[in-house]
């Protein structure tokens, strides 16, 4: 959430920023804070006539004037006015904060000042490759659909039967390739300071709302019929939440989670891309990096986060690069976004494994999650990072594509082979 006083005092600088992103008209709200402002100075004025007479009439009576004579009635008609008044402005107020409270929410983060302007996902900056020199030459590479179901790991038929499109199951290796690569990626971001939690998957809706998913993104989400309850889109939204309302002792930042979840998104806006393979499923499984910081070390703890989330593609020698989200394609909470795009042979292409994102104060203020420095007055809101580490489905599907074998054999990352137990997978491989 935006901080209403930044929008008043800077009404200019907070329009333009937010247009960099999208078509944003912040003067409704501007009118509903005057409104507000308003109401709350004639509140004020009448509230401080009402105590004024309480001590007028107090200080007559005891200077022995009758309470039943006129100017003591005349007051006490004045007071009971005020009263009147007063409860005619309470519910006309709280309806106003009501409203604004419903604009700031649908406003989305302003970009961070260092974020590239552009209007669309063709307007991202690419920042660095790694790993060219691991680029397979095989011109015959199947989908990592194909070579998964030839290799009896993958069965998308039988999930449909179970679920519908876009699920899928996973056989033998394939559940332990899984298994293996949630259990690296943890081990892995455990070593890097990352302190592990296991949330909560199903969320309520101040959860959702808190991190930025509600109330623009329900449609995306999966909801319980009969509770007040979501299925987790993402690791984020539980781990952030897990400190929502809390002041943290300054001294205990940073706090840095990693977290393992399956995840539930409808893919509403997909309109039919990926339909096939492990790319945008209805259900995936995901190591999730979260980080409540202090703002003056917000910046350098987002590229630390980036290179946690590289570490992981480093050590399977998968071939991706970075992308610098311009404003136009930044997710709805994120002030400054890097994607991490691993090399798909079958598609030629780069496609997203990991997105790491600054929301500064946005969620934080959305959560109230606020730190107190020893020694100080006051509160400040943290800041809030969070990054893929990996997402699981998509690093298995790049695992099936890179390391294929013109036999129709998948050779298994060395970094794997002792979770896994064996270093190819075979037909029939259990």
């Amino acid at each position: 959430m935006l901080d209403i006083k930044q929008i008043r005092e800077t009404p200019q600088i907070v329009q333009e920023r937010l247009n960099s992103r999208s078509d944003y008209d912040i003067q409704p709200l501007m009118q509903l804070d005057q409104q507000i402002r308003e109401l709350e100075g004639m509140r004020s004025q009448l509230q401080a006539r009402s105590n004024e007479i309480g001590k007028l009439v107090g200080q007559k009576i005891k200077a022995g004037l009758n309470p039943q004579q006129p100017e003591i009635h005349s007051l006490r008609e004045e007071g009971n006015q005020i009263k009147t008044q007063l409860s005619e402005l309470e519910p006309q107020e709280k309806d106003l904060k009501a409203q604004l409270e419903t604009l700031l929410l649908a406003l989305p983060n302003l970009p961070s000042a260092s974020t590239p302007i552009g209007e669309s996902e063709t307007e991202n900056v690419e920042v660095n490759r790694w790993g060219d020199e691991y680029i397979p030459q095989n011109p015959d590479i199947l989908p990592h659909w194909e070579i998964g179901e030839s290799l009896g790991i993958l069965n998308f038929e039988r999930s449909v039967k179970v679920a519908q499109s876009r699920f899928v199951t996973l056989i033998g290796a394939g559940a332990a390739l899984e298994r293996a690569l949630i259990q690296f990626m943890l081990d892995r971001q455990i070593a890097a300071g990352y302190v592990e939690v296991m949330p909560p998957i199903l969320i309520n809706t101040q959860s959702l709302t808190a991190t930025g998913q509600l109330p623009k993104f329900a449609e995306e989400s999966f909801k319980c019929a009969d509770d007040d309850l979501w299925l987790a889109p993402t690791a984020e939204v539980p781990v952030t939440n897990l400190y929502r309302n809390e002041i943290i002792a300054a001294e205990e930042l940073p706090i840095y989670h990693c977290a393992y979840t399956p995840c539930f998104r409808r893919e509403a806006g997909s309109y039919g891309r990926d339909t096939r393979g492990l790319i945008r499923l209805h259900q995936f499984n995901k190591i999730e990096l979260v980080k409540f910081v202090h703002p003056s070390t917000s910046e350098q703890e987002h590229q630390q986060l980036v290179q946690n989330a590289e570490a992981i593609l480093q050590a399977l020698q998968l071939p991706y690069r970075v992308i610098e989200l311009c404003t136009g394609d930044l997710g709805f909470s994120s002030a400054k976004t890097y994607d991490l795009e691993v090399w798909l042979p079958s598609a030629g292409t780069y496609r997203e494994i990991s997105s790491c994102s600054n929301f500064m104060d946005f969620q934080a203020r959305r959560g109230s999650i606020r730190f107190k420095e020893a020694g100080k007055k006051g509160t400040q809101f943290v800041h809030t990072l969070n990054g893929s580490g990996l997402a699981v489905g998509r690093t298995m599907a790049a695992i099936l594509e890179n390391y294929q074998q013109p036999n129709g054999t998948v050779r298994v990352p060395q970094a794997l082979q002792s979770y896994l137990k064996r270093d190819v997978l075979t037909n029939g491989a259990s």
